[in-house]
């Protein structure tokens, strides 16, 4: 094989694996932020209910994964700083219910 047809063979080999590098960058940035964007919306929808239920379990969770997906750099900022601020006001609301109630929210026995 000729000097010029192995440089042809050789760039052609080298721009390949540019471009599979450049796919593959590009499928892990995906796969990122869509795994940023179900930690976002996980954060919302397990802050929500505990605001009343299961406010010592569900607050932590839904602050962590709202945490999470902003730190991988999430699409749906806002449901994920949503999820955060339920999360903390779910906290928030347990430690009102425990200081004025004696941790008792709903008394259905009475």
């Amino acid at each position: 094989m000729s000097t010029v047809t192995e440089g042809a063979v050789t760039n052609r080999a080298a721009a390949t694996r540019a471009v599979d590098n450049a796919a593959d960058r590009a499928a892990t940035g995906r796969q990122g932020t869509t795994e940023a964007d179900n930690l976002a919306i996980a954060s919302f929808l397990l802050g929500l209910p505990g605001l009343l239920l299961f406010n010592i379990v569900l607050g932590p969770i839904a602050i962590t994964l709202a945490t999470l997906a902003l730190v991988r750099g999430t699409g749906r900022r806002g449901r994920a700083v949503l999820g955060l601020a339920l999360g903390i006001a779910s906290l928030a609301i347990l430690a009102v219910t425990a200081a004025t109630s004696h941790g008792v929210l709903i008394d259905i026995g009475s």
